[in-house]
């Protein structure tokens, strides 16, 4: 009887023992696999980390030069816009009062026209303000004729707000020297030095 409660004890105890020592191997394996995840998950967590951090310097660098373009491109508009102003001050009245002077209008078809003729010898077409044809048509049929002989036609047009376009009479080319084409002709001369001036 005691030799069977030795024996029993025995293997009792063998048996714990073995399972101690087995549940320690698990828990020894387990803990390593523990800290294998965790490290694995801490080396993870550090690449998005490091790639967040790389997305939002991008980021905040392509933020920057956006901001500093449209801040460019917003200077240079208000510039452009300051500098139309000034050029159209000093530009747009006068020219609209020269060229919607009869007087002043009939000195220069006169003189371009002569240039036409002595140079090319061609019937010529006059294109005029409709604002001036009371003004400008017994100059043309009277003093212009005088000067040129028959070979000028004269039309008045709406569409031209002051000066005149001229060209030969079959259409192949005309010279417009109207308000709009003087003024942009001028404004190319003034852009220049109204930048230099306003802005250095």
């Amino acid at each position: 009887m005691d030799k069977l409660q030795e024996l029993t004890r025995k293997l009792y105890d063998e048996g714990l023992a073995k399972g101690k020592e087995e549940g320690q191997a698990l828990l020894d394996k387990a803990k390593a696999d523990a800290a294998d995840i965790v490290a694995q998950a801490q080396k993870e967590a550090e690449v998005i980390i490091a790639q967040a951090r790389k997305e939002a310097e991008d980021f905040k660098v392509k933020v920057e030069g956006d901001v500093k373009m449209a801040a460019q491109q917003s200077i240079q508009a208000t510039r452009s816009d300051i500098e139309n102003l000034v050029v159209a001050k000093v530009v747009d009245q006068p020219v609209a009062q020269a060229f919607s002077d009869a007087d002043y209008l009939k000195g220069i078809i006169t003189a371009v026209a002569q240039k036409f003729s002595a140079e090319e010898s061609r019937d010529l077409a006059l294109v005029l303000p409709e604002s001036l044809k009371a003004e400008l048509e017994p100059f043309l049929e009277g003093e212009l004729a005088k000067v040129l002989g028959q070979g000028v036609e004269a039309s008045f047009s709406k569409k031209v707000a002051g000066g005149f376009r001229i060209g030969p009479k079959d259409g192949s080319y005309f010279i417009s020297l109207t308000d709009e084409t003087f003024r942009d002709l001028i404004g190319q001369y003034l852009r220049p030095a109204t930048k230099k001036i306003l802005f250095g």
